[in-house]
């Protein structure tokens, strides 16, 4: 499988390292406004990954995404350059919206002029918020964003450290948006089948302790080693394999909800061509009516900053 990687900043670096380790892509193409940059990566990654699974790797520019599978954008202002990283303000990674939002709009078209049958993961943050710009800039493309992949994978380990057991053995989701409005779908959190909140010690204490410890990951990270981007580039490079095996499997990531109004995360089955359908888990009223306003909270950004 063809994959490419637009941008050359901390994440796409960790994108580009996971996919090669992974295994997960036959050819990975990088694409950096400066092209030298783009080529120090896909060389400096290139001597190493003859220990990995066949790659080829190179540079290229738009042009040279022709006939990709997957197109991972990670270009933007992250959130510490763009001071996002305040735990107490509730606009959280959507205060990056209207910078990135300019960047998404030259640069998604060009995406699409040269893979125009390609799905186009979004990566840079506020992902849900961004892939609906990447829509109103490329309405041909496959649109998904990296959505709530990832706040799932930390709810399931700080679940698990709770219960004491491997991550493994937590089937647990986060939905909505992967920023402060996320929804934490307890009611359907299991530990060997059996529900967390059974097994779980601490009552609603120890829920807003491990939801304060999931929403906080990101910043938390940022202050150790500056940039949030090793746990994403793996669930990049998980994505690209699931798409490589048409694997079918069921992961939590954002695409466009008619309902909501907006791209969002709810479970989706997906394949080789990208997002195959989405499924609605069952949810108390209380998580259902936290997801529409997690899609309110997103649609309120959009309209500030406008989706063409």
């Amino acid at each position: 499988m063809k994959v490419g990687i637009i941008g050359a900043g901390a994440v796409a670096k960790a994108c580009l390292l996971a996919t090669v380790l992974r295994g997960a892509a036959s050819e990975i193409v990088v694409v950096n406004r400066t092209r030298k940059t783009a080529e120090g990566m896909a060389i400096d990654v290139g001597y190493g990954g003859i220990l990995s699974p066949a790659v080829r790797l190179r540079a290229g520019d738009y042009a040279d995404l022709a006939g990709a599978d997957l197109v991972m954008l990670t270009s933007g202002i992250n959130e510490k350059a763009g001071g996002a990283t305040d735990r107490s303000d509730p606009e959280g990674r959507l205060k990056l919206l209207a910078k990135n939002a300019g960047i998404f709009r030259e640069i998604v078209p060009r995406i699409a002029a040269g893979a125009p049958d390609t799905t186009l993961l979004v990566v840079t943050d506020p992902p849900d918020a961004l892939a609906d710009i990447a829509r109103g800039a490329a309405p041909s493309l496959r649109i998904v964003s990296a959505g709530t992949f990832l706040d799932s994978l930390r709810f399931r380990l700080h679940v698990a450290r709770k219960l004491d057991v491997h991550p493994a053995s937590v089937d647990a989701l986060v939905l909505g948006e992967h920023g402060t409005s996320s929804v934490f779908l307890w009611s359907a959190a299991r530990v060997g089948a059996t529900p967390v909140l059974d097994a779980l010690d601490g009552g609603a204490k120890a829920r807003d302790t491990i939801e304060k410890e999931v929403r906080e990951a990101n910043i938390q990270i940022i202050e150790g080693i500056g940039a949030s981007q090793f746990g994403i580039g793996m669930v990049c490079a998980r994505v690209a394999e699931i798409m490589a095996r048409d694997e079918c499997a069921v992961v939590p990531l954002g695409c466009y909800h008619e309902e909501f109004g907006v791209t969002l995360s709810l479970p989706v089955v997906l394949g080789r061509r990208g997002v195959l359908r989405s499924l609605r888990p069952p949810m108390t009223k209380d998580e259902a009516a936290a997801l529409h306003r997690s899609a309110e909270h997103i649609r309120d950004a959009l309209d500030k900053t406008g989706r063409t």
